[in-house]
């Protein structure tokens, strides 16, 4: 059980940390990404989901455009869940997110997942609390599943400060190129901050044992973009990719 106070947890990069230097690292390592996934692609072994999480405003189309800038597009999708449909809603929760997993040699990105399922009905309280400790349950299994088939599951949440999301948000008001993503509600949102912290310390304590949650802390975009591209890699590295044999 992967035990997780985010309150605890800075969302700012260590004392010291060098912006440039770390810019630099991102770059070398979103190159190697490409090259990575080109492997992937090409031996067909594998696959990779990318779960991004975290509050409005936390950055994740940004790691999105900046991480996954060097990969073939070819070889990458992404997929943003939203309030569910209609058809969804009158299927499993389960049942929108598991059409979209990557096939093998593919790398596929949630922007926001099956994880909405179990933090913001949990903070609404649009399912009883038997429903959403079920869902844990089911989301365990679906994961093992992935896992089982070949797929390497990474989930981050994007750990930031309430008032650097504040300040996001007012960006929204000022700045033309972010305005259409402004949502008066997000800042309503926002006053239920302690309970979306407490349910996402929840689905981190019941969602861990299998795949791991890496809490990645998102105040600096620059420190954000370094972690996620290094752990993408590494895990990438850690697979035996190779090239296939030319077909006689």
């Amino acid at each position: 059980m992967q035990k997780i106070a985010l309150s605890a947890l800075s969302t700012l990069p260590p004392a010291g940390t060098d912006k440039s230097d770390h810019e630099e690292m991102t770059r070398a390592l979103i190159e190697e990404l490409g090259e990575l996934q080109n492997v992937l692609f090409a031996q067909g072994k594998y696959s990779l989901l990318v779960v991004l999480q975290g509050m409005d405003a936390s950055g994740k189309d940004g790691v999105i455009r900046e991480v996954f800038s060097g990969v073939n597009p070819m070889g990458c999708r992404v997929k943003g869940f939203k309030k569910p449909t209609e058809e969804e809603m009158k299927h499993d929760f389960l049942w929108r997110v598991h059409k979209e997993v990557p096939e093998k040699g593919m790398i596929q990105i949630f922007n926001r997942s099956h994880y909405e399922d179990v933090v913001i009905q949990k903070v609404h309280q649009w399912v009883d609390a038997d429903t959403i400790r079920r869902r844990y349950d089911h989301i365990n299994a679906f994961e093992r599943l992935l896992a089982e088939n070949g797929t390497r599951v990474l989930k981050f949440y994007l750990h930031i400060s309430q008032k650097e999301q504040h300040e996001r948000l007012q960006e929204r008001l000022s700045d033309r190129r972010k305005m259409w993503k402004y949502n008066a509600n997000d800042l309503e949102e926002s006053k239920r901050w302690p309970d979306y912290m407490e349910a996402y310390e929840a689905a981190f304590a019941h969602c861990s044992a299998d795949v791991p949650w890496h809490i990645i802390p998102s105040d600096k975009n620059w420190y954000k973009e370094y972690l996620i591209a290094k752990t993408i890699v590494e895990t990438l590295r850690s697979l035996d990719l190779a090239y296939p044999e030319r077909k006689a």
